[in-house]
């Protein structure tokens, strides 16, 4: 597993269309670039790893591209320590993004080949989330609740409510809502019962699974 000096240049040129994207956060931008995206993909797509495009990884699921990963990360608003929840752990290239951004990360995936796969796959390369976990990600994870951010990266039908259950007042609950494409939904908690709900855009993900395995 080799991150070459040809790589690293691969990500610099990627950060930096990130950028002209509209990315402006640092902290995400320097995680993206100290993540080595090529590993987490298939030998095949090793050449194209750092284009802005989304690539199988088996299990019927994909990476996200950088783009949206970058996208979904900024909204978070991460601070140092701030206890995440991801839904949806797939590849780990986002769960090793967060843990770039020196937050806890606790993570729920549904295929069981890719949960197999990943948990044995990101200490490898140092990358050790609080806990990965095989399960339902509509329930989200609630022995560890509240959180400070919870984000999903697959397409969700609608907003589960023990999602937005486990979130801290102030804490931020990224989300996309929809068939093909989605709408990507940031959802903040104000009060114990209140939310405010803002939307910025069209997205593509794969659905998020229900009473899958």
């Amino acid at each position: 597993m080799k991150d070459t000096f040809k790589h690293q240049g691969l990500r610099k040129q990627l950060i930096s269309l990130l950028k002209d994207k509209g990315i402006l956060d640092f902290k995400v931008l320097e995680a993206m670039n100290r993540v080595p995206r090529h590993l987490f993909l298939d030998s095949s797509f090793e050449a194209h790893s750092y284009q802005n495009k989304a690539f199988p990884i088996g299990a019927d699921q994909t990476i996200s591209h950088p783009f949206t990963v970058a996208f979904q990360t900024e909204l978070l608003r991460l601070k140092e320590n701030h206890v995440v929840l991801e839904i949806g752990t797939g590849c780990g290239y986002q769960t090793a993004v967060l843990l770039e951004m020196r937050v806890k990360v606790y993570s729920i995936e549904r295929q069981q080949e890719l949960f197999k796969k990943t948990k044995l796959f990101l200490p490898k390369l140092g990358y050790r989330a609080k806990q990965l976990i095989f399960g339902d990600g509509y329930k989200g994870l609630p022995e560890y609740a509240p959180y400070d951010s919870i984000v999903v990266t697959a397409g969700a039908p609608y907003v589960p409510k023990p999602l937005l259950a486990q979130l801290k007042i102030g804490g931020r609950l990224v989300i996309p809502i929809g068939n093909d494409p989605q709408i990507m939904h940031l959802y903040v908690r104000t009060s114990a019962t209140e939310f405010k709900k803002e939307t910025f855009g069209e997205f593509r993900f794969v659905p998020m699974l229900e009473d899958k395995n």
